[in-house]
């Protein structure tokens, strides 16, 4: 079994890019093309090209999360009018290395690529078990007007977690959004690894982490989607997801988070997924 979702999730050469700095702290990669976009605004990005410290840094006198803030947003509106930055969301985004940090500014969600900074979402496997037959998962396919990915297949839920909601709200969100299960289901949602995922994207850098969990759905239950964000829902069995996997059918994240949840059942051989350890270890560079 081939697994080209490992190889994209961490397909990032970091020397085509210049690291992103609030102070002292590496918060986002962005890339060199880029980095020229950034020097028109000298009074909010100070760049060093130096071989030895390149980097781009916010300017000290942003000292503020926000004067941070509001420096960082008047430069993305620009640079999204421009057609820099797509798929604009009106969702808000904090810039923080850790989940529990605190945040050191706000981005528009669409931003957070452009800057390659952390973000992190919830997959959710929905599992159905069977007395007589083995196992299956319920499979969403994107809709075909998502900006990122559009028409690839995914986890059943997934999400991506925006500022002021924890992981187990997202979830629930999530669930009736895109499923349309109820939260008394949603909250009997097991969860299961961390995967770390840091790739390079038409749209800038993915650093993300993804919450992967799995809930056990009724053998009667049928997925609703209620947001638009899904164009239809597949009942799948174990070797047809492994294939979409297999054959880059699933985006990357759903092949992760699904690798994940066959992986802890013992649904496949670990010796046939060489090298996804790795996406559970945050990447070094």
């Amino acid at each position: 079994m081939t697994l080209p979702c490992i190889i994209d999730a961490r397909r990032f050469d970091a020397g085509a890019h210049l690291p992103f700095h609030i102070g002292d702290e590496r918060v986002g990669w962005i890339r060199e093309n880029d980095v020229a976009r950034l020097a028109r605004w000298p009074d909010v990005f100070e760049i060093d090209g130096d071989a030895a410290s390149a980097r781009v840094t916010l300017a000290p006198r942003f000292d503020t999360v926000d004067a941070r803030s509001a420096a960082l947003g008047s430069v993305i509106g620009a640079l999204a009018a421009q057609g820099h930055i797509p798929g604009w969301r009106d969702e808000t985004y904090a810039i923080r290395n850790a989940f529990d940090a605190p945040p050191l500014a706000f981005i528009e969600r669409a931003a957070s690529r452009f800057f390659g900074t952390m973000t992190y979402a919830v997959h959710l496997n929905g599992v159905v078990e069977y007395a007589d037959h083995a196992p299956q998962l319920w499979i969403a396919r994107r809709s075909d007007t998502k900006a990122t990915d559009p028409g690839m297949l995914d986890n059943v839920v997934a999400g991506g977690i925006g500022w002021g909601l924890g992981i187990e709200a997202t979830l629930v969100k999530e669930c009736w959004e895109e499923a349309g299960i109820a939260e008394d289901l949603a909250r009997e949602a097991r969860a299961g690894r961390i995967v770390h995922v840091l790739q390079s994207l038409p749209e800038g850098t993915q650093a993300e982490q993804i919450f992967i969990y799995d809930l056990v759905l009724p053998a009667d239950f049928v997925p609703h989607n209620q947001d638009g964000e899904v164009g239809e829902h597949r009942l799948a069995r174990i070797d047809e997801a492994a294939r979409w996997i297999e054959e880059g059918a699933m985006t990357v994240d759903a092949s992760l988070a699904t690798l994940d949840c066959l992986l802890r059942r013992q649904w496949i051989d670990e010796d046939a997924c060489e090298g996804i350890a790795a996406i559970f270890e945050p990447p070094t560079l």
